[in-house]
């Protein structure tokens, strides 16, 4: 029962061929099977996940469920839920159960959906390899010699590995689409703005954004259908009517003009990657669409940008992990700032403190015109840089990473490798408009390749019309690691 995608267990709970408790108990056991063997998961709770199940029985039997209800879903852990741990893969948040649930988590129990678990992520979602988490590396299920991708690997590789139909994500700078296309699943960041970011744990909050992961386009949409709603509590979120994300994807492709950036297919994209954008490129003109040449010229500049604003906002958000309040605190210390030093020097990895570091120089006097103020000024370049070459197309075409899944160990050691990694993802980010990547081929190695479809803002119907119809004309999206 692992295998299906989530409409199809969504039509098979509905039908009572199987009951949510059944579908619980199967994930369950291929948890406890194969979970150890690439770590995705790091918190379970096979009471509460099977006492959901039950209640949403129930639901069913009462004629009052929903297209959601019964499907199990794994959150990454960095959104809060009331009884479960929440640690952002920290040491600094090791023991914090939270007592409260973010609105995006709490929109999809509404819906019914059952609790697996908590999935690994670098921590506090730095990083691009899933290897900073305080629990230890994700491996790919395609290879456990390679990474997952980051910082949703966790979410990405339990999907890929059938251990759940569907996870939450967030996506700063790529952190949904990267690791679905290194895991070989889809994924899609909306528009900065229609899903509540309250409860999700900031890392950068000006780019954080949840999104779902799962086998399919449809599978995405109507999940993101749950999800997306106004939230009073979260001052970023956007008050807009209700949208139905599956609405176009019955859309055929004739006529859709599709741009392809030129600065995207330039120096350091694999041949892999070549080869699987070129695949996409014949995929979409056999359905009728137009390849249309655009430019992104400020593209080169959107990873330094990216950066300086990321580590600023992520300098701030961290300073309330004091060892006061809540959360890990230091044994050892004579006095006020040593026990402030010693908790901060024990609960954060490198990482996570090089990111501090520069974000705390940036902001600091003498320092902010020069570094933080030019980074704004980029960001508005690169939005207004999207806003022109979308006046000549629909969409846009574009790879999701230059590169299949590096080895483990490959960049954990080398950051400015890893965040050129992110080179084709962060711009979006900068701009927050809406893309996804889907499943588009493989590596000479065996290993997932995804492509990336970037839409203008609330065009998040449209791109994934365009991945479903891309979808029912090919088999990547159903392709699975094998055991």
């Amino acid at each position: 029962m692992t295998q299906y995608t989530l409409k199809q267990a969504s039509e098979m709970l509905q039908a009572k061929q199987i009951s949510a408790t059944e579908l619980a108990q199967e994930y369950l056991t291929a948890i406890d099977e194969r979970n150890p063997a690439i770590n995705g998961y790091i918190t379970l709770d096979k009471d509460l996940t099977l006492a959901e199940a039950q209640a949403a029985d129930a639901r069913i039997a009462s004629g009052n469920a929903t297209a959601l209800t019964g499907i199990p879903i794994a959150y990454k852990d960095i959104f809060c839920q009331q009884g479960w741990r929440s640690a952002c893969s920290s040491k600094m948040l090791d023991s914090f159960v939270s007592p409260y649930t973010a609105t995006v988590v709490q929109n999809l129990l509404n819906e019914g959906m059952v609790t697996l678990g908590r999935t690994n992520m670098d921590e506090f979602a730095m990083g691009s390899t899933n290897e900073t988490s305080f629990y230890g590396a994700t491996k790919n299920p395609w290879n456990t010699e390679n990474v997952p991708g980051g910082s949703s690997g966790g979410s990405a590789a339990v999907v890929a590995a059938r251990l759940a139909p569907a996870a939450l994500g967030s996506d700063t700078g790529g952190s949904i689409r990267q690791p679905a296309s290194h895991c070989g699943i889809t994924g899609i960041k909306p528009t900065y703005g229609i899903v509540s970011r309250f409860g999700m744990v900031a890392y950068a909050s000006s780019f954080d954004q949840a999104g779902p992961m799962a086998q399919t386009a449809e599978d995405c949409a109507i999940l993101l259908n749950a999800m997306a709603s106004f939230d009073e509590r979260d001052s970023t979120s956007l008050e807009r009517s209700k949208e139905d994300y599956t609405r176009d994807l019955n859309q055929p492709l004739k006529g859709l003009k599709v741009g392809l950036p030129k600065e995207y297919f330039g120096e350091g994209m694999s041949a892999d990657v070549q080869k699987t954008i070129q695949t996409t490129i014949n995929l979409l003109k056999a359905q009728g669409a137009e390849m249309v040449e655009v430019s992104l010229p400020q593209t080169e500049l959107s990873i330094p940008a990216y950066y300086v604003l990321a580590s600023a906002e992520a300098s701030t958000n961290l300073s309330r992990y004091d060892g006061v309040r809540y959360g890990h605190r230091a044994a050892q210390f004579g006095d006020l700032e040593e026990m402030y030093s010693n908790t901060r020097a024990e609960g954060f990895g490198s990482e996570v403190k090089r990111r501090i570091m520069i974000g705390t120089y940036v902001l600091s006097h003498g320092y902010y015109d020069a570094y933080y103020l030019k980074a704004q000024k980029l960001r508005r370049l690169v939005a207004n840089d999207f806003q022109s070459a979308l006046q000549q197309c629909d969409i846009i075409l574009a790879p999701t990473a230059p590169t299949a899944a590096p080895k483990l160990g490959s960049d954990i050691n080398d950051p400015v490798q890893m965040y050129l990694s992110d080179i084709y993802t962060i711009a979006v980010n900068l701009a927050g408009l809406p893309a996804m990547t889907l499943p588009a081929g493989f590596s000479s190695d065996g290993l997932p390749i995804g492509v990336q479809l970037i839409g203008n803002y609330f065009a998040e119907a449209k791109i994934l019309g365009v991945a479903h119809q891309m979808q029912l004309n090919s088999d990547w999206h159903s392709k699975q690691p094998t055991r």
